[in-house]
């Protein structure tokens, strides 16, 4: 391995290890809450921007991956305006919002915008109005005047009616009849013409035709003027009558005036206050046998008995005769301070946008005004609405409700059915309320990408991305921050706090998540984990605080708990069902490096890649996808070492070569680039009749001049071609070949750096193609001269020796192949 020393990766280099005494404290429970945010400078200022500007569709999307703050990112600078706005006295102009009845259609309930805190006592307000009108009505109608005024309508009344019947029976007297009343009306009986008394029916019938046609004669005449003077009388009664009800009215009017008048005044200001009370006066007028028939105490006990009332009120199948003097305070904001901040964590159409309930009477459904609830929307109204943009997509019509709020400026309260355009029950159509709410919608980049391609609204209604990183800048202070926010998370969790070794270890841990010393994750929920556990153990050890060894501790569990598959996959191969050498040379044969990503967890395998070179002209051919088992990315890899062969070797005589390409044991998808360096070597290999030192596993993509690129998942190549080595044996000749430009990205576990410093490991870092094939090889890769030729006995030598003989084997034995 002497030979590669220059190749080698410095021990330092393998992992950045944090320095607790950098740090001035010695536990966290010394250090005091973060007012400002680590490291998302560009996302707050777009926040910032977001929340001052105040036009429509100037919405905020709040994008990055979850746990790295953004809810709490959005909350406190929700409150920082707030109270910067408070500061400079521009004071936030809320309101209460209410539903009242609609006098002239039921069916469509009126609004009503207050200030805020006047909602609830316009409520008690028309509660006490009822509980007033019920008592003035009352005194005014049984005070002595009304009833004396009452008693002399009346009373004339029915003095005009005695009048008329008392002559109306002298005249029949006189014409020989009594008037006699019955069931089916007044009878008019002929009298006896000596004895004053009726007929009989036979004293009736012994008379000649001549006497009983006389008096049917004389009685039908008699009879119509009875008729006529009962019509008279009745036309007296009703005269009576609405001479009583003018009286009850003008009595009404003189009881209600002050009541009203004092509300009318107060709300004088307000005009759909005053088209209210002005409905509801009208309605008091012309019902006010409904306020004279219930007392309080009776009203109480019986709030809902239908009564008898005007016929051109409630006509909506209203069963509360009260309901008039009803209000449904909506949206209450007496209680918030500054504006109101919703969060809606379940986004249905309803708990957007506020529902009718209706309630089953008599087979049917009935509705009313005081039945409509409100949703997050209404709530949020002069204020700020936070929602998750994946919630609402998963939620039918609430994605294109929210998009009609913020368009037209308004909410309209109505079943979900109607807004998508089925049928629903007949039902009430409040009157739609004017919104003034900025939304804050928060999801991943892949969401808002899509909605920005696909919606042609969303451009104009989300106008502000603020865009949230995983990662942030390992400086001194953003260290120092990273500790103040550690201290936080044990506050708020109630864990026992951190020491600072303990701090330097959660940094390091940190720096892996990212895989990069020189930056720290912002995911901050990953890492509270990773505290709450390690608090967890230092709790159970009843230490003062939780060290190094805890963390490190922590995190061992934590993969552990996560890693079966990871030992099943490097049992098989330690058993030789999954072949993979550790020892030994091969030509064209190669240990490549793979990641399985498990969501939560990831770890790194070898995988044998294999190559075979031989006389054709069908290109390098990659068996996994003739057999539909690798991704674009992955065949774009294989076609880039097409490029690299010909721009390499073929500049003096054609590329006659075919090579198979095989991922062996490999019965699943293979994606990406990372391989086409091993894929290449293999080649390489099988072309130069040169082996591969199968102690050493490889990563890493290449371009076609050779290049080698970075790659992902650097330390879990590594790490689980130690996990196999060492299961098997370390020898001190193995290692992992990686791309120079993932140095950087190095955070290997402790372990793999010790076994590094001991020399059992190594770590070679190439930049090229050729740099790669001298360390696989032990063969010097060669220089090409400037007569296009390399050294003898080189990689690159032999290469291009064998592509010469194939050129020239291929002209001889198949000449037609080699025409263009």
């Amino acid at each position: 391995m002497e030979n590669h020393h220059s190749y080698s990766v410095p021990v330092d280099r393998l992992r950045w290890t944090c320095d607790p005494e950098q740090f001035t404290f010695q536990c966290t429970d010394e250090l005091t809450s973060l007012e400002e945010f680590v490291g998302q400078e560009r996302a707050i200022k777009a926040i910032e921007f977001g929340l001052s500007i105040d036009k429509p569709g100037y919405n905020l999307f709040v994008t990055g991956l979850t746990g790295t703050g953004k809810m709490s990112v959005i909350q406190a600078y929700l409150q920082k305006v707030l109270a910067q706005r408070q500061a400079k006295g521009q004071v936030s102009h809320i309101h209460d919002w209410c539903y009242v009845y609609n006098f002239t259609a039921p069916d469509r309930p009126l609004v009503i915008t207050l200030p805020k805190g006047k909602g609830s006592v316009f409520c008690n307000q028309m509660d006490e109005l009822r509980q007033v009108l019920i008592g003035e009505i009352g005194k005014a109608f049984t005070a002595k005047e009304y009833a004396e005024q009452r008693d002399q309508v009346v009373g004339q009344g029915q003095r005009w009616r005695q009048q008329l019947l008392a002559g109306l029976e002298e005249q029949a007297r006189q014409e020989g009849f009594v008037l006699h009343p019955a069931p089916t009306g007044i009878m008019v009986i002929p009298t006896h013409p000596q004895e004053a008394r009726p007929l009989t029916q036979e004293e009736f019938a012994s008379l000649d035709n001549g006497a009983r046609q006389a008096i049917a004669t004389r009685q039908a005449q008699l009879m119509s003027k009875v008729e006529a003077a009962f019509e008279k009388a009745n036309e007296l009664e009703r005269a009576t009558a609405e001479e009583v009800k003018k009286l009850d009215v003008t009595v009404a009017e003189v009881a209600l005036r002050y009541p009203f008048q004092k509300l009318l005044q107060e709300y004088q200001g307000v005009p759909a206050v005053a088209n209210y009370l002005e409905g509801l006066r009208k309605f008091a007028l012309d019902n006010v046998s409904l306020l004279r028939a219930r007392e309080p105490a009776a009203e109480a006990q019986q709030p809902a008995v239908p009564m008898p009332i005007s016929p051109d009120a409630f006509t909506f199948r209203d069963r509360d005769p009260w309901l008039g003097f009803k209000v449904n305070v909506l949206v209450d904001n007496s209680q918030v301070q500054g504006v109101p901040i919703i969060m809606e964590t379940h986004p249905t159409y309803s708990n957007l946008f506020g529902k009718i309930e209706r309630r089953a009477q008599m087979g049917t459904y009935l509705s009313d005004h005081t039945m409509i609830k409100p949703g997050a929307v209404a709530l949020a109204n002069g204020g700020y609405l936070i929602v998750n943009i994946r919630d609402v997509l998963l939620n039918p019509a609430s994605w294109e409700g929210m998009k009609r709020v913020i368009k037209n400026r308004e909410l309209r309260i109505e079943d979900p059915a109607e807004f998508v355009g089925m049928v629903p029950p007949v039902g009430l159509k409040p009157e739609p309320i004017q919104t003034d709410v900025k939304i804050i919608v928060t999801g991943d980049t892949m969401l808002y990408d899509m909605l920005s391609q696909r919606d042609e609204d969303f451009w104009e209604i989300f106008k502000v991305k603020a865009d949230f990183d995983v990662q942030i800048d390992r400086t001194s202070g953003n260290m120092q921050a990273y500790a103040c926010v550690l201290s936080d998370i044990c506050r708020r969790e109630g864990l026992v706090h951190l020491e600072r070794d303990g701090v330097a270890k959660v940094l390091e841990y940190a720096a892996r998540v990212v895989a990069d010393q020189g930056k720290l994750s912002s995911r901050f929920g990953q890492i509270k984990d990773v505290v709450v556990e390690a608090g967890q153990l230092a709790r159970d050890e009843k230490t003062h605080g939780a060290t190094a060894e805890h963390i490190r501790r922590a995190i061992e569990a934590k993969v552990y708990r996560s890693s079966l598959l990871a030992q099943r996959i490097r049992d098989l191969m330690r058993e030789d069902t999954i072949i993979v050498d550790t020892e030994g040379s091969v030509v064209g044969q190669v240990n490549g490096l793979v990641v399985f990503d498990m969501g939560d967890f990831s770890f790194g395998a070898p995988s044998r890649i294999t190559a075979k070179t031989f006389m054709g002209r069908r290109g390098v051919i990659n068996i996994e996808r003739e057999s539909q088992l690798s991704g674009r990315i992955h065949d774009k890899g294989v076609l880039i070492l097409s490029g690299y062969l010909g721009w390499k070797y073929a500049q003096d005589k054609p590329l006659t070569l075919s090579a198979s390409i095989c991922f062996e044991q490999s019965y699943q998808g293979v994606e990406g680039d990372s391989a086409s360096s091993s894929e290449l070597y293999a080649v390489l290999s099988s072309l130069a009749n040169l082996p591969i030192k199968q102690s050493i596993a490889v990563t890493g993509s290449v371009n076609q001049k050779g290049e080698l690129q970075p790659i992902g998942g650097v330390n879990q190549k590594i790490e689980g071609f130690f996990d196999l080595c060492r299961e098997k044996v370390l020898t001190g000749e193995q290692g992992v070949l990686i791309p120079q430009r993932n140095v950087r990205n190095l955070m290997l576990r402790e372990d793999v750096v010790d076994s590094v410093r001991k020399g059992e490991f190594h770590v070679w870092a190439a930049s090229t193609i050729d740099e790669g094939i001298e360390i696989l090889t032990g063969v010097p890769a060669g220089r090409r001269s400037a007569r296009g030729t390399y050294a003898r006995g080189t990689v690159n030598y032999r290469v291009d020796r064998r592509l010469r003989e194939m050129a020239e084997g291929l002209r001889e034995y198949a000449p037609e192949l080699l025409v263009p």
